[in-house]
């Protein structure tokens, strides 16, 4: 049996403004920063200078975010290059977290397009933008997600050749069912 990885060390971005990147992280979305690497290394064939910043969470994994000294690297790595709605990163959070985390953005003046939340019958999703325009979705199971999961396990690989195929029809059946 393959050996899974246990959790998410990090995932990295570059920021555009450090400081903005921490207020966000620390006072909207409640995420400590845990650790500030200031570097100097060769990478990609030039010596970079940057600063790396991790913001714990409480699994031990962390968001990380890199800024650079120079403007020739900040633009050579900039995160607008390819701006998608498709790349993002959701973590999964209980009730109470997503609530506390809806709240400090409408209190941080959040609204449409930066934060918007979708019902997607097996999770309740939370977006926000943050200041370097990534999109971070905080995740809320239904109830019967390890029910919803197992249906999905029973059919995944024959849903994905029928897509693949050429049958683009739903299989998403829970967005209108209940979950109490």
């Amino acid at each position: 049996m393959t050996r899974l990885p246990s959790r998410l060390h990090h995932t990295a971005y570059v920021s555009k403004d450090l400081e903005a990147t921490r207020k966000f992280y620390e006072e909207v979305i409640g995420l400590p920063l845990v650790a500030t690497w200031c570097e100097k290394d060769m990478l990609f064939g030039s010596e970079r200078v940057y600063c790396h910043c991790f913001f714990g969470l409480a699994d031990g994994g962390a968001l990380a975010f890199f800024q650079f000294a120079t403007p020739e690297d900040q633009a050579f790595f900039d995160p607008d290059l390819a701006p998608s709605p498709f790349r993002h990163i959701a973590l999964n959070v209980d009730a109470q977290t997503q609530a506390d985390i809806e709240q400090r953005i409408k209190a941080a003046g959040y609204a449409e397009p930066d934060t918007f939340v979708l019902e997607h019958g097996y999770c309740r999703s939370v977006y926000i933008t943050d200041p370097n325009g990534m999109i971070l979705e905080f995740t809320l199971d239904a109830p019967d997600a390890d029910n919803i999961n197992a249906r999905r396990l029973e059919t995944a690989h024959a849903d994905l050749k029928r897509w693949l195929a050429g049958d683009h029809e739903t299989n998403n059946h829970f967005r209108h069912e209940e979950h109490a």
